[in-house]
């Protein structure tokens, strides 16, 4: 059998490529966008992508099932129970029930229904023959190593109902299934469509019938419910906009125009009718000096989630770094979450901006020290946490408030209203640097950086705030920075 997966960095999202060596077929199962990489797979290896499916309307990033499908010429196997549903697929498919399988070669995919995460979920049986033992469960985001799918994306009306066939999936459709097939998932950790996922990016479905909480046998519907409603992670506004995207298709983009250069006047005018300037550089090169309004995002393998969460929808993008800045890393990052607009590459980055004399910004540094004066001394400060909330509870500055860095934009009224100097913290400066550029994008000018974080914070000695969960535990059980 051939199996390769593809993981997106940021979203650590997973595809897979499934196939026959006999016949060289291969199927290609929840693609992304830029499609490229399951192209120069099969040409590769001499392969005919002879099918493309997926197992659910994703809502974390844009898909590439149907431009992949289109391209090849393959069918495009899709999930039958969408019908009626809040997000229907809009694009010609064969439709997939319970039981149905796709050929491919000797190797067949069976669906079968995994209804929760979203109401039209499919998983995948894969075995190597007909009627021979199964092998691999393609579990998109059924269930995770670790983890289920959060129920939870249709809104506060219909989350308790999909929680209750969530419970009935894990309860009914993994029962037939041996111990030792292979559960491979569409996430790994630090994707936000569950809570508590596993690094690993597969496991039998033994060890997970040991291990994950939501598989315990013993759990309840009500315990069930609860469990996974009290776990759900913040909810990315972006994810609306995906569904959508993914219900009406996802239009095929070009990349290579999306890093052309730009000269700077044409960047100025970009910026005076609207646009968006991300830059690219390290978190402290922005602060040092960057171009006034633009929104600091790190090209880190993160670079896609941060994007999702803070740059407006709609708006035309440039890209502003460095001569070595990994732009077509970061274009694939953008079109992966339905960044589309972006016009080009600032052509020489901010050194060329600084070098035509235009204005400039910078974002002040504040060591924790000369912070902690600045509290003891009564100025008004406005002391603003962006880490998430098993760090904020871990331990913070007293006085401080809380708003994760992924939901500042949309609170940027809270964060707007105050004169006072705004002090931004993160653990170390990179998530802290983003939201305080968001903040001084939004027209405030008082802005400071904890310069190091709340590592540099604790690493002075100075005190933390802990919360009553918190403060409970001994300090070896107490969350890390």
């Amino acid at each position: 059998m051939i199996f390769k997966r593809f993981e997106s960095p940021g979203l650590t999202h997973y595809s897979y490529i499934i196939g026959s060596r006999a016949s060289k077929e291969i199927v290609v199962l929840d693609p992304r966008r830029d499609i490229d990489a399951y192209l120069e797979f099969a040409a590769a290896n001499d392969l005919k992508i002879t099918g493309v499916t997926e197992t659910h309307i994703h809502a974390d990033y844009a898909s590439g099932a149907e431009i992949l499908a289109q391209r090849v010429g393959a069918p495009l196997y899709l999930s039958a129970y969408d019908k009626g549903e809040q997000y229907e697929v809009k694009a010609p498919h064969t439709e997939l029930k319970e039981g149905d399988t796709i050929a491919v070669g000797e190797h067949r995919l069976k669906a079968i229904h995994t209804p929760g995460h979203t109401p039209e979920h499919i998983s995948f049986i894969v075995s190597p023959g007909e009627g021979l033992p199964p092998q691999g469960f393609l579990s998109g985001d059924f269930l995770f190593i670790g983890s289920v799918g959060r129920p939870d994306l249709l809104g506060e009306n219909a989350k308790h109902e999909l929680a209750r066939k969530l419970y009935h999936s894990v309860r009914e459709k993994l029962k037939s299934l041996p111990d030792s097939i292979e559960v491979l998932p569409a996430h790994g950790a630090g994707s936000m469509c569950g809570a508590g996922l596993s690094s690993k990016p597969s496991s039998s479905l033994g060890e997970q019938r040991r291990s994950n909480p939501y598989l315990a046998p013993d759990l309840t519907e009500e315990q069930f419910i609860a469990l996974i409603l009290g776990k759900v992670p913040p909810f990315p506004q972006y994810y609306l906009r995906m569904k959508q995207l993914n219900a009406e298709g996802a239009p095929a983009v070009s990349l290579s125009e999306m890093t052309r250069d730009i000269d700077i006047e044409s960047v100025q005018k970009l910026k005076s009718s609207g646009a968006i300037l991300i830059d690219l550089r390290h978190f402290l090169d922005f602060g040092r000096a960057h171009i006034p309004g633009s929104i600091a995002i790190g090209a880190t393998p993160q670079f896609s989630m941060w994007a999702s969460w803070l740059v407006p929808y709609g708006k035309p993008i440039v890209l502003v770094g460095e001569a070595d800045s990994p732009y077509q890393e970061i274009v694939r990052a953008l079109v992966r979450v339905g960044l589309d607009d972006v016009r080009g590459v600032l052509r020489g980055g901010f050194r060329a901006w600084a070098g035509a004399g235009l204005p400039i910004a910078s974002l002040p540094q504040e060591s924790p020290q000369a912070l902690a004066q600045r509290i003891e001394r009564g100025e008004p400060l406005d002391i603003l946490d962006v880490r998430p909330e098993p760090e904020w509870n871990s331990g913070h500055i007293a006085g401080a408030r809380h708003i994760a860095c992924g939901e500042v934009g949309q609170n940027l009224e809270s964060v707007k209203i105050s004169d006072k100097t705004i002090a931004v913290c993160c653990a170390g400066g990179y998530r802290s640097t983003i939201a305080a550029s968001v903040i001084m994008a939004a027209g405030r000018t008082k802005v400071v950086n904890l310069e190091g974080g709340m590592n540099a914070w604790l690493g002075a000695g100075l005190p933390v705030k802990y919360s009553t969960f918190q403060k409970s535990l001994p300090n070896e059980m107490r969350h890390s920075f």
